[in-house]
């Protein structure tokens, strides 16, 4: 999946589109996969595991608050209310792990045993699930709870994403902890369902009532080895250990997270202790601070992740609906000079070439080099398009002019700084780009899904390592009243040729034709430009002395992946 958090259709790898801000071989990254350091000047030491004591809490600062936390609903899909809670307390069928160089999924503690699949037209997917895994309130995790997900999903309206779950065409419980799951036709990323940001919910409190009523405000019920003590909203989110978690128990009594989005606010409780965790996006105050050294932490940056910033045309609107300008605007733009400027200091020094993240590098292709810098390729596309050059130096063509605006979440700098730069190369090509930027929220549950903006600029991350293009490109992804308003197809783009490779894509249950497939489908994007990557986003997490424990980055997962094993050091 993805997030705008967000995912792809019809796999069920999701996307989400995310308001913040791989290292593949195309980017050319030189940060290695993860490097752990002092905060400051890089010596190359790796930090061991610290050990820990039992009790005690921390304070983590969270860059964003959730808007709700019903995870399946269009307000649910915020990337930090995934690390914060979902992650701590919805159990999943597969874990995202590091093995040798890649993440992959791996049965979650929920799971018996691995599912299984069968091959033929209409694969059956068989789950058994751990005896011991309950629910918060002691009644057993059940094939009942996958149903009732499976079916609130596949059938439900006001949907985040349905990707994969369409593809369902009955749920069997022959057994309390047995689910056979039967699909309409064969799916390759079919380990995506039940898993990455959604998971399983309780059938027996949700069943019948109003799922997003119930669970948008905060919730009590657990499946993982957190629960939610309170929520203040405007504040922070408070964690306490769920002592009916069969697996392993945390060391720490209370977590909190204080919401923190001021950067420099952030850094400055960071440095006087207030706040022993910061997961930042890399804006360029971030960068300034881990240069000038931060006593008595460590920070760590992981190359690998599932983040992909990129400007996101509105195919559906002037003057984005036409393949000329949105190639035109390609060629104008100097992504290599604005990633350098950007991301540069933390080694980033190419755009990306492709919208599979770095996650799924394996999926990637290099298509997009071929966009770079050619303002007489600008003038060669517009002119033959029947554009041309008013007194002001801008296109137009029918009266109209190339003008447009560019939307993104109001306030971050990072992004703020690429509007400017973007603004400046633009008018240089031709073209007149304004600025209306709105909150995060406004963004993602309005303005987005209704297709109110001409060029979006935002970061999707993939939730799940399998590929899930078909999430931002597959026309069925458009948000309309036919699919629920699922999908994050914002851009409108409609793409000659492309939707039945992307179901290919999905559908190819060997990996070596889903690759083909999928670099298929990266040259059919290339070439009609619906939209055009700019760059990978490293993650970065720094903390202080008080943690203890083996702290690292899960790209899918989040900083906190392992919150169990953190404690308070000795």
């Amino acid at each position: 999946m993805n997030h705008p958090l967000s995912s792809s259709s019809p796999g069920s790898g999701r996307r989400v589109p995310i308001p913040v801000p791989v290292a593949v071989v195309v980017l050319g990254l030189a940060l290695t996969s993860c490097t752990t350091t002092p905060a400051g000047p890089v010596d190359g030491r790796k930090s061991a595991t610290t050990a820990v004591r039992e009790g005690g809490s921390l304070v983590f600062g969270a860059e964003q608050e959730p808007d709700c936390v019903d995870w399946i609903a269009t307000c649910g899909a915020s990337i930090w209310g995934t690390y914060m809670l979902q992650a701590q307390t919805i159990p999943r069928v597969f874990d995202v792990r590091k093995k040798g160089k890649d993440w992959v999924p791996v049965p979650s503690a929920m799971m018996a045993s691995d599912p299984v699949i069968s091959t033929g037209a209409r694969p059956k997917i068989t789950y058994r699930l751990d005896p011991k895994a309950v629910w918060s309130d002691g009644r057993p995790i059940t094939s009942a709870d996958l149903k009732y997900t499976a079916l609130q999903i596949r059938d439900g309206k006001n949907i985040f994403d349905k990707t994969g779950y369409t593809e369902i065409a009955s749920v069997e419980t022959p057994g309390p902890k047995t689910a056979v799951v039967t699909l309409k036709r064969p799916l390759g990323s079919w380990k995506g369902l039940f898993s990455g940001s959604y998971g399983v919910l309780p059938s027996h409190l949700l069943r019948g009532k109003d799922r997003t009523k119930l669970m948008k405000d905060g919730y009590q019920f657990s499946g993982g080895p957190w629960k939610l003590d309170k929520w203040v909203r405007g504040t922070s989110l408070t964690l306490v250990p769920n002592d009916r978690y069969w697996g392993k128990k945390p060391h720490l009594s209370k977590v909190t997270f204080q919401f923190t989005s001021d950067t420099a606010a952030a850094f400055q409780a960071f440095r006087t202790g207030q706040l022993d965790a910061l997961y930042p996006s890399p804006q360029l105050d971030v960068i300034d601070q881990i240069k000038q050294g931060l006593p008595n932490a460590s920070v760590q940056t992981e190359a690998q992740t599932g983040s992909l910033e990129a400007l996101w045309m509105n195919n559906g609107r002037f003057p984005f609906d036409s393949p000329a300008v949105r190639r035109a605007v390609s060629y104008a733009i100097d992504r290599e000079a604005l990633v350098e400027r950007l991301y540069g200091p933390l080694g980033v020094k190419q755009p990306a070439q492709s919208f599979n993240s770095p996650l799924v590098s394996r999926y990637a292709a290099t298509d997009f080099s071929a966009y770079s810098l050619d303002l007489k390729k600008v003038e060669e596309i517009m002119t033959a398009d029947g554009w041309a050059k008013g007194g002001d130096g801008i296109w137009a063509k029918d009266g109209r002019k190339a003008k447009f605006t560019v939307t993104t979440m109001a306030g971050n700098k990072r992004r703020e700084l690429t509007e400017q730069i973007l603004q400046t190369q633009l008018e240089k090509a031709g073209f007149a780009m304004g600025i209306q930027n709105t909150s995060a929220a406004n963004l993602f549950a309005k303005v987005a899904p209704a297709g109110d903006f001409d060029l979006g600029l935002w970061t999707l991350v993939d939730t799940f390592p399998e590929p899930s293009l078909g999430a931002s490109f597959l026309a069925s992804s458009i948000p309309s009243a036919a699919n629920g308003n699922a999908g994050i197809n914002f851009m409108r783009a409609r793409v000659p040729g492309l939707d039945p490779v992307l179901k290919e894509v999905a559908a190819a249950m060997d990996d070596a034709t889903r690759r083909t497939a999928s670099l298929k489908a990266e040259r059919i994007i290339a070439d009609e430009v619906p939209s055009l990557p700019l760059s990978a986003v490293p993650n970065v997490l720094l903390w202080n002395k008080r943690v203890g424990g083996p702290v690292s980055i899960n790209p899918v997962e989040g900083p906190w992946w392992n919150l169990a094993d953190w404690g308070r050091a000795e």
